[in-house]
């Protein structure tokens, strides 16, 4: 393994293959950074270059780009407060509360480490234990996808900000929008209102931006804003941004959540996007003071960021070994692979050895020119946080609209972008947590359709949905988690009172 290792890198030091790697970093970085270019739109476009290529170089250029994709997001997410790609959704959660409290220096610092270990991690993971994670993956059937899902959604308590009524309302709202659209399986019109473009349903990328940034927009602009303003965002930075007591304090969140990402990215399907709120809110309901969360703590961002990165890792893991595609972007690089003859399998570690450890050695050094590239460019980064917001505020808004409209090439989706913005502009006016929204979006879709096969093979019967083994831990857990937060609800409510 450490020779085929060797020879790999060995490959991916060629001077071409190294440049390959440091334009992908760096395109995937700019893609990712722009709210709606995601990775998946990096890789998809570049696809076509690689035909000309040889297999090893055409994949350095790929796994650059999505190494830099995944991680370009974290740039908006805590500027903005714009989610750069679905898997930084909970960076801004913390991220930009930092960025506001004249922290941005420390919030990259920590986004940019903990992305770097998780996915180095994740590469661990992927080069030692692919095969037997990918086969007992093999395992997961409906009835186990159903589990997870619900599992997932009663995190929609711990995303909660306040009521926790309001948050499950969300999640129901989030549920509700997932339905628009030709149901699964047998693809019968729901919600359409007799408009043909509605049959698609509503996609991910406007409702994630119109939510999380148009809505956060349409807020900032009640306020009166002075174009002659001179007032500027302080901003530290010193060194990597944080201090080494922060990289040792954070190690169990760190590992914790950098499992979940491996773990998460491994189940086809899920995703990066998942993978952060997941980790995001089991770090928030593990943490001693989760009244910190959402105010800029530290532990919000290690969640995040290693977790997102990690599933890079775990995605690739099914891909490799089993030939399936874990998320939208291993579904590009699937069709990469075949392009060049390859048939990704049981038998690809073995019949392609040079091209797989070519693989694994471009992954650690396109993490490495990640870093590379986001340290040298922190400074000017936050030097958005002075561009008057009068300027500011429309460019983002062309970009969003941009954005939307580049993943279909449909005016309709920027007129779902639209309607999404005046909804999260609703929902933070009346004081509804957004997160949930986007959880019961995401979620809703797999658990439905999962729902469906698993009644289709077990003859309409539910049952098999609660005794399965797998499903039957995912459950247990599920309801341990609710208990476990109603009765920590009623532990702080009963404190309170005795003030």
């Amino acid at each position: 393994m450490i020779a085929d290792l060797l020879t790999g890198f060995s490959t991916m030091f060629a001077p071409y293959n190294m440049m390959l790697i440091i334009i992908g970093v760096a395109m995937g970085l700019i893609f990712g950074s722009i709210p709606g270019l995601t990775a998946t739109m990096a890789v998809a476009i570049c696809l076509p270059i690689t035909f000309t290529m040889d297999p090893g170089s055409g994949m350095a250029l790929l796994m650059g780009l999505y190494i830099g994709g995944v991680s370009g997001g974290m740039i908006p997410a805590i500027l903005l407060k714009l989610p750069g790609t679905p898997s930084s959704i909970s960076t801004t959660f913390d991220g930009y509360p930092m960025a506001q409290n004249g922290e941005a220096g420390k919030a990259f610092g920590l986004s940019i480490v903990f992305s770097f270990m998780g996915g180095i991690l994740s590469i661990a993971a992927l080069i030692l234990i692919s095969p037997p994670l990918a086969d007992f993956a093999l395992r997961f059937g409906p009835i186990e996808y159903f589990a997870i899902t619900m599992f997932a959604l009663t995190l929609i308590s711990s995303l909660s900000e306040g009521s926790v009524v309001k948050g499950m309302l969300s999640g129901l709202l989030g549920l509700s929008l997932a339905m628009v659209g030709s149901a699964p399986i047998d693809a019968f019109p729901r919600f359409t209102f007799g408009m043909d473009q509605m049959d698609a349903g509503f996609n991910l990328l406007p409702a994630l931006i119109g939510l999380f940034a148009i809505g956060e927009i349409l807020k900032i602009s009640e306020k009166k804003i002075n174009p002659l303003s001179t007032q500027k965002l302080t901003y530290k930075i010193k060194g990597i941004g944080f201090s080494l007591s922060v990289l040792f304090k954070q190690g169990w969140n760190f590992l914790r959540s950098s499992v979940i990402g491996v773990a998460v990215g491994i189940l086809p399907g899920i995703g990066g996007g998942t993978a952060n709120i997941i980790a995001y809110a089991t770090a928030k309901n593990q943490s001693k003071h989760p009244e910190q969360f959402g105010k800029g703590t530290t532990d919000g961002v290690v969640a995040s960021e290693s977790s997102n990165n990690a599933a890079v890792g775990g995605a690739l893991v099914p891909l490799m070994a089993l030939g399936i595609p874990g998320d939208t972007v291993t579904a590009m690089l699937l069709g990469g692979l075949i392009i060049h003859g390859l048939q990704p399998g049981p038998l690809f570690f073995t019949q392609n050895t040079d091209i797989v450890y070519g693989i694994f050695a471009a992954l650690i050094i396109a993490n490495i020119a990640m870093v590379i590239f986001l340290f040298l460019g922190m400074k000017y980064f936050v030097k958005i946080l002075s561009v008057p917001k009068h300027m500011l505020l429309p460019i983002i808004v062309v970009l969003c609209a941009v954005g939307a409209f580049a993943e279909n090439n449909r005016l309709f989706d920027i007129s779902a972008l639209l309607f999404f913005g005046i909804m999260g502009y609703l929902l933070i006016k009346f004081k509804f947590p957004i997160a949930p929204v986007i959880l019961g979006f995401i979620l809703g879709p797999i658990a439905e359709t999962n729902l469906r096969r698993g009644l289709q093979l077990t003859g309409e019967n539910f049952l098999p949905f609660l005794t399965e083994p797998i499903a039957m831990i995912f459950w247990v857990i599920a309801i341990t988690s609710v208990g476990f937060k109603v009765w920590k609800n009623f532990k702080t409510k009963r404190a309170l009172g005795g003030v």
